[in-house]
């Protein structure tokens, strides 16, 4: 127990080394940028009053967004998605899938769930002992079932989900752009240092090797924050990129995406103002998210539906039915409408499934 105690405090410790790396090179840029190229190199009173104002504003937006990427905790599946005591103790004692299956499908009735693996399974996490919410992934790394978890991201030292996600964004622009700045701003210095216009002094190695250093951070930045707005665009998670979602009709990556524009509302919000600030405005929370195809209850008309014939080769497996929840229905509004003959109450009366699907912008 002890040296495996000792081992996780050393995973513990070493895991902030990246993290620490970062810290330290923003905090030698400020340094090398405000001191000795601002204070030291530039002459011109008015060049350095606008360049320390813009470099100021950039240089709190990254840090506030790293910092809340950094220390916001992963968001995990609430108490209703965990099995009663009854149903573990009988799931622990069952020795046959089949029997584990229908005990969690059992419990899962009533959850918004709408995928399942690959083999039409309950995913179910062993270690933490609940049933996965949709898009809900377990990590290894912070040994937690984290929601809408996109990646495990050594460089803060965090997972990236569900609570996060737009600070993570947020945090790759302004590195982008405060990156961008620097390295135009210092563009013209570097070009006097190394053609020797400036004479030699202790700014030169900061203001030659500041520029190296925002160059080569923007080129690596750009593509993953290009990678990360086509992932939003589409209304995936790096996960989902690799691996589509399974839902009644079989595999389906475009499964939760709305449309571009209510993509970006899911992960920013509905009030743009808040969208470049670093505080939490997504919609949903982490647990059921609005999907292209899902199958509800008659009498929770909440989104529009058509009838379509069941091509799914899983038909017979139970999917539970929730009505969206507000910020969901927020999403979908005036996006369609019931098409299908006959009256409400006969639908009801009837108490047959039926598919829901949510028309989309083009």
């Amino acid at each position: 127990m002890a040296p495996s105690h000792v081992l996780k405090c050393c995973q513990r410790v070493l895991a902030w080394v990246p993290v620490v790396f970062i810290a330290l090179v923003v905090a030698w840029s400020y340094y090398a940028y405000v001191v000795e190229l601002c204070a030291f190199t530039i002459t011109s009173t008015g060049e350095k009053v606008v360049y320390l104002v813009v470099f100021h504003l950039s240089f709190v937006m990254f840090v506030w967004s790293y910092w809340k990427t950094i220390f916001t905790s992963p968001a995990s599946p609430s108490d209703e998605f965990c099995l009663s005591k009854s149903d573990k103790e009988q799931y622990e004692r069952e020795e046959r899938p089949e029997s584990q299956q229908d005990i969690l499908r059992r419990a899962a009735k009533d959850l918004p769930i709408y995928t399942t693996t690959a083999s039409r399974a309950i995913r179910y996490c062993d270690r933490c002992q609940l049933i996965k919410p949709d898009r809900c992934h377990h990590c290894s790394a912070c040994d937690l079932c984290v929601l809408k978890m996109d990646h495990h991201c050594p460089w803060v030292n965090n997972c990236v989900g569900f609570s996060n996600y737009k600070f993570f964004l947020l945090f790759l622009l302004y590195s982008l752009l405060y990156c961008l700045f620097v390295a135009a701003t210092v563009l013209q210095y570097f070009i006097k240092f190394w053609t020797n216009d400036l004479p030699d002094s202790h700014a030169k190695f900061h203001v030659l090797f500041l520029f190296f250093v925002a160059a080569m951070f923007f080129i690596s930045i750009l593509s993953l924050f290009s990678y990360h707005c086509w992932l939003v665009s589409k209304n995936r998670s790096t996960i989902e990129a690799f691996r589509a979602p399974t839902f009644r009709n079989g595999p389906d990556k475009n499964g939760f995406s709305l449309g571009c524009s209510k993509n970006l509302k899911e992960v920013f919000g509905d009030e743009k103002k808040y969208w470049f600030l670093p505080v939490f405005t997504s919609l949903g929370d982490g647990c059921n998210f609005p999907t292209r195809l899902v199958i509800m209850d008659p009498e929770q008309l909440t989104v529009s539906s058509q009838n379509e014939p069941d091509k799914s080769s899983g038909a017979n497996q139970p999917f539970p039915a929730r009505p969206l929840s507000e910020s969901q229905n927020r999403l979908l509004d005036n996006e369609s409408q019931w098409v299908e003959g006959g009256s409400e109450e006969e639908n009801v009366k009837s108490g047959a499934k039926k598919h829901v699907i949510v028309s989309l912008e083009s």
